[in-house]
């Protein structure tokens, strides 16, 4: 049925010549779930989309790996390797990379969940959710970390390697630097809403830098629904395998969902 249709992909990779990943990827809606077990780590990848065309499981290009936890390929990835680091329990790297020509496209945002049963969690958990570009950068899109044991939560505006890290850095410089970054995101905005957007973020910032965490929030709720109203109109909102800079609406409610984050967690845990 096409208003909801439940599809499963098993895949199966090589992993140091003997580990092989299986993903059970399942869809419903605008929802896919992915099972993940390799060589006794088990985990569960939960993508939730706003919007989205050809949903269907081998459209979303879903693997896993273990990876070294010392591999200096992949910590020169991290933003710190000497504060950010990979857990000895979950040293999984999933990657979804939607595959061309399939007509596979998303809309502003989708909501990624790792969920696993091999951390446990605690109030004020450092778990964090990182996301990076093939080869690239991890940065850290969290938007929030619940129980059951852990459920890594965070959203973006498009795909494509995901880990949790143990991230130690302190609150202040995560949200200083999460403020750069989406401050350089909304200079790429058009002209006729740029200085509007940089505004409200320079307000937010501001208020972040003096403790004002309440009014820090308010000023990012504003940019939120500003670009939210926008998504689509002034702002591109689709991202496709072929066209991945095209959502830059997603791409600022998500930077904007984790600084929240942030800043809520410095407020109740401190730096």
């Amino acid at each position: 049925m096409k208003s909801l249709q439940t599809l499963f992909a098993l895949l199966c990779f090589s992993l140091a010549a003997t580990a092989q990943a299986a993903v059970l990827v399942t869809v419903a809606g605008k929802s896919a779930t992915a099972e993940i077990a390799i060589a006794g780590v088990e985990a569960e990848l939960i993508l939730n989309f706003s919007d989205v065309d050809q949903l269907q499981a081998g459209n979303l290009g879903i693997s896993a790996q273990l990876v070294s936890v010392t591999d200096p390929a992949l910590l020169a990835r991290l933003p710190d390797a000497s504060l950010a680091s990979i857990p000895a329990a979950l040293p999984l790297m999933v990657t979804v990379e939607p595959p061309s020509g399939t007509g596979f496209a998303l809309r502003d945002t989708v909501r990624v969940e790792l969920h696993t049963h091999a951390l446990p969690y605690t109030a004020g958990s450092h778990f964090r959710l990182f996301k990076a570009p093939l080869g690239g950068q991890f940065v850290d899109i969290t938007d929030e970390v619940a129980p059951g044991s852990v459920r890594t939560r965070g959203t973006t505006g498009g795909f494509s390697q995901f880990l949790v890290l143990v991230d130690l850095r302190s609150t202040s410089s995560v949200i200083g630097s999460k403020f750069d970054a989406l401050q350089a995101r909304a200079a790429a905005a058009p002209s006729a809403l740029r200085g509007d957007l940089l505004q409200q973020l320079a307000d937010a910032r501001s208020a972040a830098d003096s403790g004002q965490h309440a009014a820090a929030i308010a000023a990012l709720d504003a940019f939120r629904a500003q670009v939210s109203s926008e998504a689509g109109l002034g702002l591109g909102n689709e991202w496709t395998p072929s066209q991945r800079s095209g959502n830059l609406a997603g791409e600022l409610l998500a930077g904007a969902s984790s600084l929240v984050y942030s800043i809520g967690y410095r407020r109740d845990y401190g730096d």
